[in-house]
């Protein structure tokens, strides 16, 4: 296996090689690199899973191609190794997208953190094409995680590099940068929303300036679909729930809300809840960060921080 970075990165991928793949003679090729290859620990676990890939078996495929990227991550660690570390990207990249696709995204995270925390290269020395697409894609991998912080770095990175006459991709981008930018209090310019197409998010937006909260509900229902589809709809519910339980803030007892109030003002909204699932979501809503406070479970009370009981992270307006 020759010191070359870049030609290592095509041998690593599943989709570009249907060819290859088809004329695999997976069995002969595995039982080759255990005897014979140096490198065997990767190569024969990456074969298992192209041959796993071939018969449509996506789970053998994710977890072979994970043991792959384990053990290459541990050969090519060191800095006399650091030549591979382009082809790792290619791993984390084929790892993200088989974990999609099994409904398993959480899965890579380990995959991602020996990436990151490997400390051998310049990230900004890797091709710009490439530095976007990993971010697009970790970026996106954060906003799952409910990771707000990191994911409006990485998919602001992505939109601040990539291409400005790629329309598509920065369409792409846009999807999940707007719920994360909406969750830390920055709304997107209705311009960016017209000119990529993503009207889906007008009426959210407008709820939100507007402060109408059955605008927001109708925008979420009527885009439900949409949000599902791109993996972003429970990030706007619970922003949603978490402005709800804004609105219903008594001046008089600024610190204190009682669960019955946030069960009057969703059924008002025709969001049908009782005690118990009110209380988890307040219980959820305060461990995600979305409601600074406590919850007081024997008087049924939502006890809020005197100071900045709903914080907003520092953030920049979304702009292309």
């Amino acid at each position: 296996m020759a010191p070359n970075g870049v030609l290592l990165s095509p041998k690593l991928t599943r989709r570009r090689r249907p060819i290859f793949i088809n004329s695999l003679d997976a069995n002969r090729l595995i039982k080759q690199s255990e005897k014979y290859s140096q490198y065997g620990e990767i190569t024969a676990p990456l074969f298992r899973s192209l041959q796993s890939y071939r018969l449509g078996n996506l789970v053998d495929t994710y977890s072979a191609f994970e043991k792959a990227a384990n053990a290459f991550i541990q050969e090519f660690r060191n800095w006399e190794s650091a030549w591979a570390l382009e082809a790792l990207f290619v791993v984390a990249y084929e790892i993200r997208v088989l974990a999609e696709r099994l409904g398993t995204v959480h899965l890579c995270r380990s995959v991602i953190r020996s990436i990151e925390t490997a400390r051998i290269f310049d990230f900004e020395e890797f091709p710009k094409r490439d530095k976007v697409t990993y971010m697009y894609y970790t970026g996106r991998l954060e906003v799952f995680n409910e990771n707000f912080p990191a994911a409006d770095h990485k998919l602001s990175y992505a939109l601040m590099h990539c291409n400005p006459h790629n329309e598509a991709n920065i369409r792409m981008i846009l999807k999940y940068l707007i719920p994360v930018k909406l969750s830390i209090g920055i709304l997107p310019k209705d311009w960016l929303l017209e000119k990529y197409n993503l009207v889906e998010y007008r009426n959210v937006v407008q709820a939100l300036k507007r402060g109408d909260l059955r605008l927001l509900r109708h925008a979420l229902q009527e885009h439900e679909d949409r949000f599902l589809r791109s993996g972003v709809f429970l990030v706007l519910e619970k922003l949603e729930l978490s402005y709800i339980i804004q609105k219903q803030k008594d001046p008089s007892k600024a610190h204190q809300m009682k669960l019955e109030i946030i069960i009057k003002a969703l059924k008002w909204l025709e969001m049908d809840m009782d005690l118990d699932e009110v209380e988890c979501i307040v219980a959820i809503l305060i461990n995600k960060n979305l409601v600074k406070g406590y919850f007081a479970h024997k008087s049924k009370v939502a006890v809020l921080s005197k100071q900045d009981p709903f914080p907003k992270l520092n953030g920049k307006p979304v702009n292309s």
